[in-house]
C-alpha cells in the first residue's frame, strides 16, 4: 500500500469537497482517502498505480463540480503554481470589478430614467441582465450542469434559484446585489485560504534552497534537491545545515532549537549525526549526506505541519455529516415560507417569496462547511509563527480540555538566552567592568558571552 498525493485544482466549495472526498472512499480502487480544503491536497492510500487513480479521481469530480482538475503533487509541483494563482486571482478581480461598473451604471440608469418617466419592467430587466450575467454566468452554467449530473442542494443551486427568482419578481438589484458579494466573499475566502497557507509555509520552511557542495579541492554551490546520499557538503558559520547528514570534519556548536525545541547548543564533532534545519553557529564543518532533500528532517516538518489539518477533528467531522442533511432541510422550509404559509396568512405570495428567497441566500451551506476546518487552518498557521507545531486539528481541539500544564525544560516557554540583569561592582566603574568582561568575551561562542556582548552593543559601549 503506498501513498499519493494529489491537489484538486479549481474547487472552490467547501460543500461539494466533502461530497466529492465521500464519494471516492466509495472506490473500490482507494483504501482511503483524506481531502483538506485550505491546502487543497487529497492524500490517497492506494496500491494502484498514479496513472489509474488519477483518471478515477477526475472522473469523480467531473460527476460532482464541473472544472475541477486533478494533479498530482509532484506534477504541480514542477509548475509555477504561485504565478497561476496569482493570475486567477486577478483575472477574478477584473471580473468583478466589470460587473460593478456596469451594476453601477444600470442604478445610476434606473434613477435618471425614474425621473423622467417610468421604466418598464422589461427595460429594468435588461439593464440589469448585463452585469448579472458578467458576475454570475459561472455560476449558473455549474448549477445546470450539476442538475444534469443529478447533484442538488449546493451553493451554485441555491444562489442560481435565489436571483432567479428575484428577477421573477422584478427585484433585480437585489438579484445582481447578491451575486456580487457572492463572488466578492469567494474571492476574499481564496485570498485568505491562500494568504494563511503561505504564512505556515513560511514560518516552518527550514529548507535550504543551495548547497556547498565539496568537488576536490573546489566548492560548487548546488540547488538543494540535486545533493545524493554520500556527497559532502560545506557548512559555514551561520548556515542552516541543508540535510540529514554526519560530520566528517571539524567541530562545531549547532542551534538545534528550530528542530527540537532544545535552546541550549548542541556540540558536534567528527562522527555524530546532525539534522538539517539546524544552524551551525561557531565554525566551518563538513558533512557527509545520509538522506536526501525530501527525506530530510526539514521536509517531514514542512509536509506534517502542511497536512495538520487533514486530521480533521471531531466538530468538523460532525459539520461534515450536518450539511448533507442542512442544505435539502433550507429547501424545504423556503418552499414552506414561499407556498404554505402565505396561504394561511395574508395571500401576499410577492412579500413571502422574496422573504424565501432571502433566507435561500443567507442559508448557504458553504459558510458553514467552511467555518470550521478555515478556522483550525488558521489556528495552525498562527502558532506556527509563533513557533508552536500542531501535529493536526484534533491535538488543537483537545487544547479546550486542557486544566493544567507542565513544562519539562528551559526553552520551552523561554527564549533560552542569557541577557545581563544587573551588574554589582564596588571598586570599579559598572560600564568599565561591563567593557572589560566584553573584551574577554568578544571571540567567544558561548551562550553566556552572547549575553555580555548583546548588553554592550545595547548601551552602545
Amino acid at each position: 500500500m503506498a501513498t499519493k498525493i494529489f491537489t484538486l485544482n479549481n474547487l472552490d466549495c467547501p460543500h461539494c469537497a466533502s461530497k466529492i472526498e465521500q464519494k471516492i472512499n466509495t472506490l473500490p480502487e482507494i483504501e482511503s482517502a483524506v481531502f483538506t480544503f485550505a491546502t487543497k491536497k487529497l492524500v490517497v492510500e492506494s496500491k494502484h498505480p498514479s496513472d489509474l487513480l488519477s483518471s478515477l479521481l477526475q472522473q469523480t469530480c467531473d460527476s460532482i463540480e464541473d472544472g475541477v482538475t486533478v494533479e498530482l503533487l509532484e506534477e504541480q509541483q514542477k509548475k509555477s503554481s504561485a504565478e497561476q494563482k496569482n493570475n486567477e486571482t486577478k483575472k477574478e478581480m477584473i471580473e468583478i470589478g466589470i460587473g460593478i461598473f456596469f451594476f453601477a451604471v444600470a442604478l445610476a440608469a434606473e434613477h435618471i430614467l425614474s425621473v423622467s418617466y417610468p421604466v418598464h419592467s422589461v427595460g429594468l430587466a435588461i439593464l440589469y441582465i448585463i452585469p448579472y450575467l458578467i458576475l454570475g454566468y459561472e455560476i449558473l452554467i455549474k448549477s445546470f450542469k450539476n442538475i444534469l449530473k443529478g447533484q442538488l442542494f449546493d451553493e451554485n443551486f441555491l444562489m442560481s434559484i435565489a436571483t432567479l427568482g428575484a428577477f421573477v419578481i422584478q427585484e433585480f438589484p437585489e438579484a445582481v446585489g447578491v451575486v456580487l458579494f457572492f463572488r466578492i466573499g469567494e474571492l476574499f475566502q481564496k485570498i485568505a485560504v491562500e494568504k494563511s497557507r503561505s504564512q505556515i509555509m513560511n514560518a516552518v520552511d527550514l529548507r535550504a534552497e543551495t548547497v556547498n557542495l565539496v568537488s576536490g579541492n573546489d566548492t560548487v554551490v548546488v540547488p538543494a534537491e540535486n545533493a545524493k546520499i554520500g556527497d559532502v557538503l560545506l557548512v559555514r558559520v551561520g548556515e542552516r545545515i541543508p540535510l540529514d547528514a554526519t560530520v566528517i570534519e571539524g567541530e562545531s556548536r549547532i542551534d538545534t532549537s528550530a528542530v527540537t525545541g532544545e535552546s541550549i547548543p548542541k556540540k558536534v564533532t567528527v562522527g555524530e549525526n546532525v539534522l538539517s534545519g539546524c544552524i551551525n553557529m561557531s565554525s566551518v564543518i563538513k558533512i557527509r549526506v545520509e538522506k536526501e532533500l525530501k527525506e530530510s528532517m526539514v521536509t517531514k516538518i514542512l509536509n506534517s505541519v502542511e497536512n495538520a489539518a487533514a486530521g480533521k477533528p471531531k466538530m468538523d467531522m460532525f459539520i461534515t455529516r450536518f450539511s448533507k442533511v442542512y442544505t435539502p432541510i433550507v429547501v424545504l422550509l423556503a418552499l414552506f415560507t414561499a407556498i404554505v404559509i402565505p396561504l394561511f396568512t395574508d395571500r401576499n405570495f410577492t412579500k413571502w417569496i422574496y422573504t424565501a428567497l432571502s433566507f435561500l441566500v443567507m442559508s448557504c451551506p458553504c459558510a458553514l462547511v467552511l467555518s470550521v476546518p478555515l478556522a483550525f487552518f488558521c489556528g495552525i498557521g498562527a502558532s506556527s509563527r509563533l513557533g508552536i507545531l500542531f501535529k493536526n486539528g484534533m491535538a488543537m481541539e483537545v487544547l479546550s480540555k486542557i486544566k493544567c500544564v507542565v513544562m519539562d525544560k528551559t526553552g520551552t516557554i523561554t527564549k533560552g538566552t542569557f541577557e545581563v540583569q544587573k551588574i554589582i561592582c564596588e571598586t570599579v566603574d559598572e560600564e568599565e567592568l561591563l567593557q572589560l568582561c566584553a573584551s574577554c568575551e568578544q571571540y567567544s561562542t558561548h551562550p553566556v558571552a552572547g549575553g555580555i556582548l548583546a548588553c554592550v552593543e545595547k548601551r552602545n559601549l
